[in-house]
């Protein structure tokens, strides 16, 4: 028996007694507070001295802000598997990501059948656990489409919905000690967790090797399975006791259990302040340098653990061995659990090799080089909508920002605001409301700030403020060899000028500084028309919303329904002046017959509220076209009518700009579209993609916008950046990237000589 290598983790054990409630949460906060990375509570629901541990670990999880928490173990007789899942995937998502689960098949009997639990022996308690696994991790498996069916001898689930997944790989570590059991923990288990009272180290040698031996059996690697044990003692003396004597002592005596016993999570049971003080802050500490040391002379292997099913799914090319440690344990595989929650775009479903998660600039700058290095594509996603279909890929690599969050307020005078390049604008608009601050952005509060921010930002707010881009006032920007800067008017203000408008091709922005707007509540408009004569319904619009106040923004979605066009309008009135709202709506109930009509005041935080909240399981193959045109014209409005009767498109959107965003000099940034009204897109789909294609080919336009483009045609770039300005981008693009790391966007080649 051997070191695992798996990183050290300290926790408690403590006694849930009512009598204190507010003791125990005191405790559990302590714990955090000294440094221990795990609480865990009994779960003896038949105790009537114990407050119930499901309740308690709710209520600590609100009241910490980094510790795990877990029933240590959780009585499953008293559980329904399929309840117990959603409980812990709910929490989970609520804690962000600070739920584990320890499971026990339940020794107390007749005390279980007295709380209306079944009685089993032991054997059928080892079955039902085992059926227990199986529904608690189908249920966390919302990924997949079909409805859970274990068909258990005592526990079932005949078609349950699935879902919720957690936030994170929420591990199931089992209490075991007898054969059968330990045999469960080597087939099924994450984790076992035994108490050192019960065992002796002959036992705790015997039982790994019936669980390595089941593990392989079942084609898993052992060092899968993390150890983890439960002790019990006090600080004091020097004594021939275990876990009796100065934090030194107990030292030497864990050393010994990691390094001969693969032990490596301890878990103290205490309810004594002074001693979870001690083992946080002096034996933990001391335990990692110590075990560090042994480790780089023994040269044990460390870091996260893959099954046999996850190195069989990866792919060639990327050398995955050499991922950066700050990036390893969060990155995500093919046959992880949580791979189907990072693999695909809202619209592309994708299949990459390896997605990794940084958490900060260093790291974003850790994972370029790493990428730099593989022989594959590489993609960068922020929110993760990805109508282009550049945020994901097959077989490369995926730098996810997801991660880099944050929203700060920096400046509420100057009305700047710091966001995170993996914020969506929903929650950006939500943290922002309160200030009674908005940034124009998009339509779709899921949509990521990076994606959106570097390439223009079409929002509800774009003909009375500018693009996205038009608001950026600085940006921090990882480079392709790992430097970080400051991108601003005075801190390479090249670099400045590209990333508004393609920044994707320059560097990974990881956050900006956005002058938000002074705005509270708006007037939000819905109508709905039946555009049975589409053609002269869009001219109409158009015409429509070029004559507006730039106050008001709109954006026009048109779809066939059983031979019927629909066509609906989302329109912003970018202030609270309802009267004047009133009269620049009010036209647009006169343009056709309208099927529903709908105004209210509302922040503008309503209107961008996020949706799903991160899981995109991608679409039908589709390929979107764009086109940037001055107004909605016979030849355009007939284009776009003929690609419906001839059912090249289902869909087609018209977004309004103008305004404030042709107040901008065409050459202030490297989004160069100042003269256009209307932002077109069309989605093509099926057979007649081809014929799709070139009837929008014939609208002969010559400007078009990078996000709703798919990028699988070289005449694409030449319309997003104008001769000039192309120029310029290849010359910058020269400088900060001239191996073209970033070349998966829309292709700009850097300048030679």
């Amino acid at each position: 028996m051997a070191d695992y290598g798996h990183d050290l983790t300290f926790g408690s054990f403590l006694t849930p007694g009512n009598r204190d409630p507010q003791g125990v949460v005191d405790l559990a906060v302590l714990s955090e507070n000294v440094g221990l990375d795990l609480v865990t509570f009994q779960d003896h629901p038949y105790q009537p001295a114990h407050l119930d541990a499901w309740t308690l670990i709710s209520w600590v999880a609100a009241s910490t802000e980094r510790i795990h928490i877990a029933g240590n173990v959780t009585n499953l007789p008293l559980r329904n598997p399929a309840v117990l899942a959603r409980s812990v995937a709910s929490l989970d998502l609520l804690s962000g990501g600070r739920i584990d689960l320890g499971l026990g098949a339940g020794a107390f009997r007749e005390a279980i059948e007295a709380m209306g639990g079944r009685a089993l022996t032991p054997g059928q308690s080892v079955t039902a656990l085992g059926e227990a696994i199986d529904i608690i991790r189908g249920i966390w498996a919302a990924d997949e489409r079909t409805p859970l069916r274990v068909k258990g001898e005592f526990h079932s689930a005949d078609g349950a919905k699935r879902g919720p997944a957690p936030a994170h790989d929420v591990p199931i570590w089992l209490g075991a000690y007898k054969p059968r059991m330990l045999r469960m923990v080597g087939a099924k288990a994450d984790g076992w967790l035994p108490s050192w009272s019960y065992l002796n180290p002959p036992t705790l040698r015997e039982s790994n090797a019936i669980i390595d031996e089941e593990a392989a059996r079942e084609g898993r690697d052992p060092r899968e399975i993390r150890r983890l044990l439960n002790i019990t003692g006090g600080f004091g003396s020097a004594s021939a006791e275990p876990f009796q004597g100065p934090p030194e002592q107990w030292v030497d005596q864990l050393l010994a259990l990691v390094l001969e016993d693969g032990i490596s999570t301890f878990i103290l049971g205490s309810d004594d302040p002074r001693t979870l003080t001690v083992f946080g802050q002096e034996v933990a500490p001391a335990l990692r340098e110590a075990i560090a040391t042994e480790r780089a002379a023994a040269g044990t292997a460390t870091g996260r653990i893959r099954s046999a099913a996850v190195l069989a799914s990866r792919v060639a090319g990327i050398d995955y061995d050499s991922v950066p440690a700050s990036l390893a344990a969060r990155s995500v595989e093919p046959g992880d659990r949580g791979y189907a929650g990072v693999r695909s775009t809202y619209v592309w479903s994708g299949s990459p090799g390896l997605v990794l998660r940084p958490t900060t600039s260093a790291e974003v700058a850790e994972a370029i080089g790493y990428a730099r290095t593989q022989d594959v594509s590489l993609a960068v996603r922020s929110g993760g909508h990805g109508i282009s279909g550049r945020a994901t890929n097959d077989g490369g690599l995926v730098i996810d920002l997801g991660a880099l969050d944050g929203v700060e307020v920096l400046d509420r005078e100057r009305r700047l605001v710091r966001v995170g390049a993996g914020a969506r604008w929903g929650d950006v608009a939500a943290k922002l409301a309160p200030h009674g601050l908005a940034v124009s952005s998009g339509d779709s509060g899921d949509v990521g700030v990076g994606g959106l921010a570097t390439t223009g930002g079409l929002g509800f707010f774009a003909r009375s403020h500018g693009l996205t881009i038009d608001r950026v006032r600085g940006a921090e920007v990882v480079l392709a060899d790992g430097s970080v800067v400051r991108a601003d008017d005075g801190h390479h203000p090249d670099l400045f000028w590209a990333l508004r408008g393609a920044g994707g091709n320059m560097g990974i922005v990881t956050s900006f500084d956005i002058e938000a707007a002074e705005i509270g509540n708006v007037v939000f408009a819905v109508f709905a028309h039946d555009a049975s004569d589409i053609e002269s319904f869009l001219q109409r619009w158009g015409r429509l919303v070029e004559e507006s106040p730039r106050e008001l923004t709109a954006f026009l979605t048109v779809v066939r329904q059983q031979g019927r066009f629909i066509a609906q309008t989302y329109a912003v009135w970018a202030d609270d002046d309802t009267d004047e709202a009133a009269l620049a709506l009010q036209p647009f109930l006169d343009i056709a017959p309208v099927l529903q009509q709908q105004a209210q005041l509302a922040p503008y935080s309503a209107i961008v509220a996020p949706a799903s909240r991160g899981r995109h399981e991608g679409q039908a193959r589709q390929r979107s076209r764009s086109a940037l045109v001055d107004h909605i014209d016979g030849r355009t409005a007939a284009t776009v009518a003929r690609m419906f009767t001839e059912g090249q498109t289902s869909y087609f959107q018209i977004r309004a700009v103008g305004g404030a965003v042709n107040d901008i000099p065409t050459e202030a940034t490297a989004y160069a579209h100042r003269t256009q009204n209307f932002a077109l897109s069309v989605l093509l789909r099926g057979a007649s993609v081809e014929q799709g294609i070139a009837a929008w080919d014939g609208l002969d336009v010559s400007a078009l916008y990078l996000s709703f483009e798919t990028h699988d045609h070289e005449a694409a770039l030449t319309k997003a950046f104008p001769g000039p300005t192309l120029e310029r981008l290849r010359k910058i693009k020269a400088g900060y990237d001239p191996d073209n790391t970033f070349r998966n966007n829309f292709p700009i080649e850097p300048a030679r000589g």
